[in-house]
């Protein structure tokens, strides 16, 4: 059901509609006065053209209508709404009480002139996680993993498996007993993630992206639907160790976070550039995430 609320301020009435999906998926559609969008835009205006070189005028001296002859609809549509939808989100993630897991993507719904502006952004919110028996799936495993009967020929006892399998022996087991509908939102940036990590290699590499997946036989319809099961699968499985943490309190301590931030600092000026709160928030994130794996690992 759409809940519908107005966030009323004397200068600036900007409307809203929340939608939401089985997944956690959030659309919020806003809709903003014309006299709200022109009195921005000209602000927009007003702050491009002082950055704006004109020949026959000093810089930020030229006349307006000559700053918008040079200027292009899209540059001043963002910036003016880029004045706008900041706040309105954040009154809308008060009004609606929603703690959205990603920043949103805004679509322009609709910009005529003389007219409300509509414009539409799309996040999530964390999607319900229910962990299986999984603690009792791996004992399972391990059980069987110990039972050795040696076969005719084969006197030999097979070897100890690598961390590493034993990895991936947990990692199918928490896939297998959890249920986890992951928000489309979440596996959409994921996917485009992936995807530009992918373009930056071909690059390097001197290869457009279409020479690329044509040497491997796949279209760009094909890469990205295989990116998306991979994305589902892998954020499912970050979600879960994230909530198996959470159940265990694991903590981790400042010391191993700046050891964290050490190892990818190539020096100490790059240590305090990466030494953001945001940054230990992530790092901390990381190794709680990998501690409940290690925790899990260590019973097979």
């Amino acid at each position: 059901m759409d809940i519908f609320v107005k966030m009323t301020k004397a200068d600036q009435q900007i409307d809203s509609v929340l939608a939401r999906e089985a997944d956690g998926t959030i659309q919020i559609t806003f809709k903003i006065p014309f006299a709200v969008i022109k009195s921005s835009k000209e602000e927009a205006l007003a702050e491009l053209a002082h950055d704006t070189e004109i020949p026959g005028f000093r810089k930020g001296r030229a006349p307006i209508t000559k700053v918008k002859e040079r200027i292009s609809e899209s540059t001043l549509i963002e910036k003016t709404l880029a004045k706008l939808l900041p706040k309105a989100l954040g009154d809308a993630i008060t009004k609606f009480s929603i703690k959205p897991l990603i920043y949103p993507r805004f679509e322009l719904v609709s910009a005529k002139e003389d007219e409300d502006w509509q414009i539409r952004a799309t996040t999530c919110e964390m999607p319900e996680i229910k962990l299986g028996d999984y603690q009792n799936a791996i004992a399972s495993t391990a059980k069987v993993g110990s039972i050795w009967t040696p076969d005719k020929g084969k006197s030999e006892k097979p070897k100890e498996k690598t961390k590493e399998e034993k990895e991936q022996e947990v990692i199918k087991v928490l896939i297998s007993t959890s249920e986890v509908n992951v928000p489309r939102p979440l596996i959409d940036e994921e996917v485009d993630t992936r995807l530009a990590g992918l373009l930056e290699r071909t690059e390097r590499l001197g290869l457009s992206l279409e020479k690329y997946l044509a040497s491997i036989g796949k279209t760009p319809e094909t890469l990205r639907g295989e990116y998306q099961v991979q994305a589902r699968e892998a954020l499912k499985l970050d979600l879960v160790l994230s909530r198996i943490a959470e159940e265990k309190d694991i903590k981790v301590s400042e010391t191993e976070i700046d050891a964290a931030l050490k190892e990818n600092a190539a020096d100490e000026k790059s240590f305090e550039n990466l030494n953001t709160p945001e940054r230990r928030r992530l790092i901390a994130s990381i190794l709680k995430k990998r501690s409940a794996l290690d925790s899990l690992t260590s019973l097979l």
